[in-house]
């Protein structure tokens, strides 16, 4: 290294500290506003939507499992007092002024109220960095995991504030199904009709008399999505798991001491205090870079960061924590620096939550329709979209009788009134009249329809009237739909269908599937939501969210707000299924709070038309993007930022990835998302670390050295982050250098943590985003690591030991980097043992992203060198937030208690996410702590709170509607099966690093013996030799069979530790579509690809092949066969295969010539070639991760990789698909 004359080392007294000065922990203020009576608050997050505005189905999904899955402990939650609280206090609202450093708060106060339902605080103490106090800080903490015993979160409740009810004659629901199927002595009776919901008429409510509904509209809505729940249950004939995967879960926060004497009931949060001795003085060396001079131009964007609390732990606590892996949920200790950030963090509410003094409506000023290019979308253009009317109204159920008597009997009764929600959908569904759509059936089209708002009060329906406005639903016997029809799997073996699995579609009207999110981005995993938890537990299936918030949308309807309509009371954003009671009213459809209309919100910025709010694009799109104003922000958006923390070593550069990645930054250093004031910064690092200063102005980049790693400092912190556009010349110098300024390094030691400190200090004062490119073990200074790995126990079949971290220096600098908004991206290059376990959670706690390329090389690995590059070339041009909170509320009764993914949850429910972006997938599980009798229907909606890289504050919201069941056979036919087995498996990674990975495996089986049980108690004529399931849980035991093999559960097969490790980062953080395609590969036969039912991409004309059975028996000598496994994909060539297609899609002449290390497949001007690039190309388009590709020669030793994904074949070590059914019937026969 060259030094610099006109730069002597300098001693530099700057003391480093992760946390910064001690910082007081606010309270929050007294609740939103008062809520109805025995009120639980939904939960609420923020989450980004669909854009398509049709049910279009997924070929998989991911997600999370039951509540009951792990043993995961919660946190000893303190209940609000609700002593005090004032009758009548119903309409009673009031706002308290935010901290100073806080922008606005929507937490209102009133007298006698509590603090806020949706918040519960905890006492932990904190350490603040920098000072020797110790202070208490109120935290809300997430239930996370499956304790043994939970408590309810019980809300604060108000007397006397349910809202008036109605009492009149209506019509019983007869069975939906028109049969007696599923039958059940606790099954609750079916409930007759009432009638209580209201459509597009302006009709004024003066309570307590009846509520006229208004002549039936039509809706027009989106997706579909489905929904499932979560429950417990424990497989006989199993040995006993600590926590059965399926068992439930039956509230989302435990109650105050929450069973204290429960191993689970400890707390998550771990200590993030650090002592930091001051640095002592070290050289700098400067040293002069060659290379041509900078120039200057334009700026570029970056974001703000804001901090959290410290949270101490006891270390025993620590020790027996549910989720050291993947204790993303409860981890509510955060220390840092002062807040920085645009948003609140008191009020967690996605910081947007609370507008500052402004009122809680919104009004679109600017709105005009236009494709959502990335442009557009920053931009706050208005796409176009669909637009739909009010439905027609429908009564909704009355409450359930007495569960020990008969279902009620035909004759009307009188029936209170259900609270309407939802504008002008009918309260009760119809049932499932007709067999379900086949398998690839899209959702029906229909033309935007307007209704226009009538404005005369309508007399309650007669039992005429009430059939027809029920969309047709007969009270007489209906036609068994196909999800529930009996299958025998051990006679009908070929269970997986041709056609890949779409997401079903929710028992909801047609309007109402029209205007429902898209199941791309909102999905659950139960479509038919249970009415009770003991309606859940008896069905044993699991209750779970899976979100995949910022999803790449090409059309998304933009709103430029005034201000934004949300109810007053739950802060729920105004969406298609609110009701509005007329045209200055509307009414909640998550707590049925009646909200004023603000006199903007009449003004429909797409028609032009005043008077109409229910056809304002808010309330007819359920994914929508709002531009939020400066309310909704603490400090004004921050730039851009991007710094690169580079492995130098000597193994680092035997890697060569610095030249893939140096070629990649200068190919998209002008497509890095940001405006004119985007920063970027360089930090590399071996035994020492090495900045560079490329300050305009400058002839070369500088670079300058500090070799004193127990203290780092920042030697010029001015001139370490660099405009884009300024020192665009500087930048480039310095990539076309890096690659050969360490050729002949010696150094084969890193200081990974020490950088990693240098980094936090460098991106504190703005957050922003931080790539590190690690290629060995940590060996220097702080975070330093041990390998851990016995290649001799790869094959075990016993214990798989080491899941977890090995330290916690890296979570606790993920939480600091949290707190002040900067978010860690690992990219792990390594050809031997790294400890990802450790690692992993630099990124899993700050909101990041994990890369991993195992046995890299640039020359000896070619594919891995081409997957970098690849999945560089999206990592770098990908659209990205900062700043971002997410929160997901839903209907009173329902509630959150665990979450998956990479974030850092700062209360109850609130997500803290430094950075959001396209590819990143999260899961939540839910219980029901409250009957839903009272309704039809419950909602959920997640919001989005982000700072665009145009430095815009945006929210995005979507809403997903989803019908209420009374009856079991109802539960069944609504499984969403890819959706559950997506949840288990978050469940399942959970469990297996806080117990053991024996078992999560145990629990996994226990999950298939209990949901295959309880449907065969509800069948009267179910022979004990036959394994019987509804269709709709046909491929549930496959699927789970497929997820024992996968490589993060696998045992007795060789796995290397962190490629298990990586696997399972994978499940906690891939969205649903994904996922599926690691759990299950898809297998496709290529040799005979033909144009028919071929489908049009752009120009490209795709051909569909049929799905094949994971089976050697499907495979053919005579064939060739691709096997998409999402970040791979296998073609095998069968030793007999046609020379004409080995010559016509490979280039070469016969099967001998084929080479043993093929990864491409040449561009040929034959037909058949262009068939096959065509599908492979179509499967490839929007993974987050670049597929290898690998051609496997039958008969050559590359085949085994390619053989283990036969799930449905016998190993060694596993059953086969077969004998695992025969091991499921079994256990449920003893």
């Amino acid at each position: 290294m060259l030094k610099n004359s006109s730069l002597l080392p300098v001693p530099v007294n700057i003391c480093f500290s992760f946390s910064g000065p001690a910082q007081n922990q606010m309270q929050f203020p007294s609740g939103y506003g008062l809520h109805p009576q025995n009120y639980i608050a939904p939960s609420g997050h923020y989450a980004q939507g669909p854009g398509k505005m049709t049910s279009l189905p997924l070929d998989s999904q991911h997600g999370d499992y039951y509540s009951g899955l792990y043993t995961v402990p919660t946190q000893n939650v303190v209940t609000p007092n609700t002593a005090g609280q004032q009758p009548g206090a119903q309409q009673m609202y009031g706002r308290v002024l935010p901290a100073p450093h806080m922008a606005g708060s929507a937490l209102g106060s009133f007298p006698g109220a509590t603090s806020s339902a949706s918040h519960v605080h905890t006492s932990a103490s904190v350490n603040h960095h920098n000072s020797p106090a110790v202070g208490a800080a109120n935290s809300s903490v997430a239930s996370q995991g499956f304790p043994s015993t939970c408590g309810h979160y019980a809300m604060s409740t108000v007397s006397n504030a349910a809202y008036p009810r109605v009492s009149y004659s209506s019509p019983p629901a007869g069975d939906p199904y028109g049969q007696q199927m599923f039958t059940s002595q606790n099954a609750p009776p079916v409930r007759p009709i009432r009638d209580n919901s209201f459509s597009g008429q302006n009709t004024a409510i003066s309570h307590p008399s009846p509520l006229p509904p208004p002549p039936p509209q039509q809706y027009h809505q989106e997706q579909s999505l489905s929904g499932y729940s979560t429950l417990s249950w424990s497989a006989s004939g199993l040995p006993s798991t600590q926590d059965n995967l399926l068992r439930n879960h039956t509230g989302s926060l435990a109650t105050a001491n929450n069973n204290p004497t429960s191993p689970v009931a400890d707390s998550l949060s771990s200590s993030v205090m650090q002592n930091v001795q001051p640095p002592v003085s070290s050289p700098v060396v400067s040293t002069v870079l060659s290379g041509a001079s900078s120039a200057r131009t334009p700026a570029a964007a970056c974001h703000p960061a804001e901090p959290a609390a410290s949270v101490t732990q006891p270390s025993e606590l620590f020790q027996q924590k549910g989720m050291q892996y993947g204790d993303y949920v409860n981890n509510q200790a955060s220390s840092a620096p002062t807040p920085l950030s645009s948003t609140s963090d008191d009020e967690e509410e996605e910081e947007e939550d609370e507008e500052a003094g402004v009122d809680s409506s919104s009004t679109t000023s600017s709105a005009s329709p236009g494709p959502n290019s990335y442009d557009a979308l920053e931009g706050g253009s208005y796409p176009d979209m669909l637009s739909s009317s009010a439905s027609s109204p429908a009564p909704d159920p009355a409450p359930e009788s007495d569960p020990t008597s008969a279902p009620a009997p035909a004759a009307a009764q009188p029936s209170k009134v259900a609270k309407p929600f939802g504008y002008g959908y009918p309260a009760l569904q119809p049932g499932y009249q007709n067999a379900a759509a086949p398998p690839g059936a899209g959702p029906p089209s229909a033309s935007p329809v307007y209704s226009g708002f009538q404005q005369y009060a309508q007399q309650y329906p007669g039992l005429n009237q009430l059939s027809s406005g029920l969309g047709g639903l007969s009270l007489q016997s209906a036609p068994q739909p196909e999800s529930l029809r009996p299958v025998n799997l051990t006679q009908d073996r070929n269970v997986l269908p041709v056609t890949p699995v779409w997401a079903p579609v929710p028992n909801l009207n047609l309007d109402l599937r029209k205007l429902n999110c898209s199941p791309d981005s909102f999905r659950c995993t139960l479509t038919s939501i249970p009415q009770t938890q003991a309606l859940l537990n008896k069905a044993k299936l699991p209750l779970g969210l899976l979100l995949h918030p910022f999803r790449d949308l090409t059309q998304l309807p933009v709103i430029t707000s005034n201000t934004i309509v949300r109810c007053r009371s739950c802060r729920t954003y105004i969406n298609p299924f609110v009701s509005f009671i007329d045209q200055r009213r509307w009414k909640c459809n998550l707590c049925y709070r009646v909200n004023d209309v603000p006199e903007e919100f009449m003004y429909n910025p797409l028609t032009r038309s005043y008077g109409e709010p229910h056809k304002r694009p808010e309330v007819q799109n359920s994914t929508v993007e709002f531009i939020a104003s400066s309310d909704y922000m603490l400090r004004p958006p921050q730039p851009a930022v991007y710094l690169f923390v580079l492995d130098v070593s000597h193994n680092a550069v035997e890697a060569g990835y610095l030249t893939i990645l140096c070629q990649s930054l200068l190919e998209n250093l002008d497509k890095l998302p940001g405006d004119s004031r985007t920063r970027i910064g360089f930090l590399t690092f071996d035994s020492t670390i090495h900045f560079y200063d490329l300050q305009e102005g400058l002839s070369q980049p500088q670079m300058l050295i500090v070799s004193e790693i127990d203290d780092v400092f920042l030697p010029t912190p001015d001139s370490l982050l660099v405009n884009l556009h300024e020192s665009k010349e500087l930048i480039k110098d310095l990539l076309n250098a890096l690659p050969t300024m360490f050729t002949n390094t010696r150094e084969t030691h890193s200081a990974l943590g020490p950088a990693l400190q240098a980094a936090f200090k460098l991106m504190s004062p703005t957050g922003g985003r931080v790539s590190v490119f690690q290629t060995q073990l940590p060996s220097l200074g702080a975070g330093l690591l041990q390998s851990r790995e016995d290649p001799n126990q790869r094959s075990s079949t016993k214990v798989v030991q080491h899941l977890g971290p090995a330290t916690d220096f890296y979570k606790k600098l993920a939480l600091d980097c949290s707190g002040q908004q900067t978010a860690v991206d690992l990219f792990l290059l390594s050809s031997q043992y790294s400890d990802l376990a450790s690692l992993a959670c630099m990124s899993k706690y700050s909101a990041g992203c994990i890369y991993y390329y195992p046995s890299f090389h640039c020359t000896h690995n070619p594919s891995q060198a081409e997957k970098l590059q690849k999945d560089l070339r999206r990592y770098l041009t990908r659209k990205i937030g900062f700043e971002a909170v997410m929160r997901i509320r839903c209907t009173k009764g329902l509630s959150m208690h665990t979450f998956h993914g990479n974030f850092f949850v700062r209360s109850t429910d609130l997500l803290s996410l430094a950075n959001i972006n396209p590819d990143a997938g999260f899961a939540v599980q839910l219980s029901i702590e409250e009957s839903l009798t009272d309704t039809s229907l419950v909602c959920f909606q997640t919001a989005l709170l982000y700072t665009s890289s145009k430095g815009e504050r945006r929210i995005r919201v979507h809403t997903l509607c989803l019908p209420v069941v009374s009856s079991l056979a109802d539960v069944y036919a609504g499984v969403d099966v890819q959706a559950a087995i997506c949840l288990l498996a978050n469940m399942a990674v959970d469990r297996s690093v806080s117990s053991s990975l024996s078992d999560a495996r145990d629990a996994l089986v226990n999950a298939v013996v209990d949901s295959l049980s309880a449907y065969g108690s509800t069948i009267s004529n179910l022979q004990h030799s036959a394994l019987i399931a509804p269709s709709s849980l046909k491929l549930f035991p496959l699927y789970v069979l497929a997820l024992l093999k996968q490589k993060a559960f696998r045992t007795g097969t060789s796995t290397r530790l962190d490629d298990r490790v990586y696997a399972m980062c994978q499940i906690k953080c891939q969205p649903l579509v994904h996922l599926m395609k690691m759990i299950h590969p898809n297998l496709y036969r290529i040799d005979r690809l033909t144009d028919e039912g071929a489908i049009h991409v752009n120009d490209r004309v795709v051909p569909q092949p049929p799905l094949q059975k994971l089976s050697a028996e499907k495979l053919t000598r005579e064939g060739a066969f691709l096997m998409d496994c999402g970040s791979v994909f296998y073609i095998w060539i069968g030793k007999s295969c046609d020379n004409n297609f080995i010559e016509d899609v490979l280039g070469c002449p016969n099967f001998a010539s084929i080479p043993q290390k093929m990864t491409h497949l040449p561009e040929l001007d034959t037909l058949s070639s262009e068939r096959a690039r065509s599908f492979i190309t179509w499967l490839r388009d929007n993974r987050p991760l670049s597929p290898v590709l690998h051609v496997v020669k039958d008969e050559s030793p590359a085949k085994t990789e390619f053989f283990q994904h036969l799930i449905e074949d016998r190993t060694e070590a596993a059953f086969s698909y077969y004998e695992f059914l025969l091991h499921i019937q079994q256990h449920i026969c003893k």
